[in-house]
């Protein structure tokens, strides 16, 4: 079994692997990348409607700045989120935006003049400055006070992954795909890299790395209908959660997005309302404005799709073969909006549903989407207890998100968190040393070979197949958008059971590689612990924050709750996974835990500390202000943090430079 040394180990080649590569190449570091799939196929590519930084640009993005950015960002969150990450985060993602444009970006341009816009379903005329003809335009999405996410039509993801990808590969970037990272390889609590399977051939070999980067995407497929490509199956989450040393943080917060196709599962863009489109019932109703009059249509999706389900519970689904589902109406923009910035939209509508959404209206039904939780990391992106384990993107729970994830802020963090995290990596690389035997690598290979040849070796009942199956159904019936006790309580104890049918199955086929069977018998029972954390934690947190819904316990309480889920599995051979917390300081944040915007102003618990918090930041803030100081300290002495000078540099914007 071949053992191959290197500098940089990252596993993942998405938009936030490939970023963290560019980051590792520029300093220097022999850098490998290793991929399930070809780079330009990672799940990253099927993002569609555009990615969040505060440029400011557009009329309708006027006033925009990292404040604005920020607030939305906490607000969406439902106070979930770490406060510094979310500041990191802001400050960098304009200059990520303008890096992506010198490396090709074609992102949809200002051009002056008037244009007809439909808001709150009235064509409104916009009028563009002069100015700003050629300068980057943005959309409107859920949960925003500004017009913020810029996009290239509706093929964001595309265009992102692809510029990255060729600029990874001018670097010379070494990448290789088709491999499959099924263990790493630790020593006194330190990652020492990886053991990879080759999915062609099937033959193991050793990666041994000063640092590893895990940046494999989310965990939807535990989930019976997702609109995660089906190689996310949180396996990254997984082999550091095998360790026994790394945590994973906050594996209930699971977001569903309101508008996946039905009953397909396949996306349909937020841009689709964020340009105009409405959400219909069964009569044809427009029924958002009902529930949320302020944000109607673009509520947070977590709050847009639970006024969905609550629709159909009233009566008012459409009923069709396969359950009942509403309508996404985009046919009041026109075809030739359509056609220009929802054209993937509309092809994915005609192949998959048989309708041209310019004269028809799409079936949706909110389905599972996002994963917020992930490998718990430090704000540099390193986990807390893994020494050389450091992790990007949706894997992560670097916990920007929170317990609900703003649209247009996933394909921003994973070029920002490759950014700033491939940073802090690339220097963690350069100045580590590790030390590993062969004998200790050649043991671990071992214990991986004896494994799969095991799994060959069952001669039990049960089919693999028919256990994902179940795992998928219990997760979607059970730890869905609406969650209680009893429930919750039932999935912890089914997939108990199905993790320990695990080894009461039988492979047909033989042979080590081209075998699909193989490939779910070791990856199933690691996505049941997956499942597991999700559904423990869920189980343990007795309150309602984001797109964790309790209907036992409607409130978010942030008396008790205003932390962090932490599950890890002490033992291979322990049933649950060991639940901690990690408490969020109330002291430290720059925005005080509040009303969120949505719903009943009393249906929080308090936290005992929000109150005189939220004074301490008024008497700051007015203190700093009477002597006339700028945001930047006056944000500076809310909350400090840390990051590199070049990304923490003030950014400019059209009409008030450097402010």
């Amino acid at each position: 079994m071949k053992i191959i040394y290197t500098d940089a180990l990252i596993i993942g080649g998405g938009l936030a692997g490939l970023r963290s590569a560019i980051a590792a190449k520029k300093k220097g570091l022999d850098t490998v990348l290793i991929s399930m799939v070809p780079v330009r196929r990672s799940h990253s590519a099927a993002a569609q409607g555009g990615m969040q930084a505060s440029l400011g640009n557009g009329k309708m993005s006027e006033g925009d700045n990292e404040d604005v950015h920020f607030s939305d960002t906490v607000k969406g969150s439902d106070w979930g989120c770490d406060q510094e990450v979310a500041r990191m985060f802001v400050q960098t993602a304009p200059k990520a935006i303008r890096e992506l444009a010198h490396w090709g970006v074609p992102w949809t341009r200002i051009r002056a003049g008037e244009r007809t816009a439909i808001i709150n379903t009235k064509k409104t005329i916009i009028k563009e400055d002069a100015h700003n003809e050629g300068l980057i335009q943005s959309r409107d999405f859920g949960g925003t006070k500004k017009w913020r996410t810029c996009y290239t039509a509706d093929a964001t993801g595309h265009t992102m992954l692809y510029a990255v990808a060729n600029e990874a590969n001018r670097l010379n970037v070494y990448m290789t795909h088709r491999k499959e990272a099924v263990s790493l390889i630790t020593k006194d609590d330190q990652c020492c890299g990886a053991v990879v399977r080759d999915l062609i051939t099937g033959k193991l070999g050793a990666y041994i790395a000063k640092g590893t980067m895990i940046a494999t995407g989310g965990y939807g497929r535990i989930f019976k209908v997702s609109t995660n490509a089906v190689i996310c199956k949180g396996t990254g989450a997984a082999i550091a959660l095998e360790t026994g040393i790394a945590r994973l943080g906050n594996m209930e917060a699971i977001q569903f997005h309101p508008t996946p196709l039905f009953p397909s599962g396949i996306l349909l863009t937020e841009g689709c309302r964020g340009d105009g489109g409405v959400l219909r019932d069964k009569d044809g109703y427009r029924f958002m404005p009902d529930y949320e009059p302020d944000k109607k249509d673009l509520a947070s999706r977590d709050v847009v799709s639970r006024r969905m389900m609550e629709h159909i519970a009233k009566g008012k689904g459409v009923k069709s073969p396969y359950g009942e589902h509403l309508w996404l109406d985009i046919s009041i923009l026109g075809r030739e909006h359509i056609e220009k910035n929802l054209r993937d939209v509309a092809d994915i509508s005609k192949t998959f549903a048989g309708i041209d959404p310019a004269t028809g209206w799409m079936p949706v039904l909110p389905m599972q989407h996002y994963s917020m939780g992930g490998i718990r990391v430090k704000p540099n992106g390193e986990s807390p207890t893994l020494k050389g384990l450091f992790c990007a993107g949706e894997a992560a729970c670097w916990d920007l998100h929170g317990f609900n994830r703003l649209g247009g802020n996933s394909v921003s963090e994973a070029v920002v968190a490759g950014m700033i995290i491939g940073e802090s990596f690339a220097e963690y690389c350069l100045g580590a040393n590790i030390t590993i035997d062969t004998d200790l690598i050649n043991q671990k290979l071992q214990e991986q070979q004896t494994y799969l040849e095991s799994l060959l070796k069952l001669n039990g009942t049960q089919s693999i197949f028919a256990i994902k199956t179940k795992m998928q159904e219990i997760m979607s019936a059970k730890v869905g958008i609406f969650r209680n006790a009893k429930d919750l309580q039932s999935a912890v104890d089914e997939l108990q059971e199905l993790y320990r049918e695990c080894k009461n199955i039988t492979i047909k086929n033989k042979k080590l590689h081209g075998n699909v069977e193989l490939d779910d018998a070791y990856r199933v029972p690691r996505m049941i612990k997956i499942a597991l954390c999700a559904a423990v934690g869920a189980l343990q947190r007795c309150e309602s924050r984001g797109a964790h819904t309790r209907t036992d316990y409607p409130k978010r309480d942030d008396a008790n709750f205003l932390n962090r889920t932490l599950t890890y599995w002490k033992h291979p051979d322990d049933p649950l996974p060991t639940v901690e917390y990690e408490e969020l300081d109330v002291m430290k944040m720059e925005i005080a835990p509040g009303f969120r915007g949505y719903g009943d102003k009393d249906n929080i618990i308090e936290h005992p500390g929000a109150a005189k918090r939220a004074e301490e930041i008024t008497r700051i803030t007015d203190e700093l202000t009477a002597k006339h100081a700028d945001r930047f300290t006056i944000q500076n002495a809310l909350m400090p943090y840390e990051l590199s000078p070049k990304y923490k540099a003030k950014n400019q914007r059209v009409g008030v430079g450097y402010e």
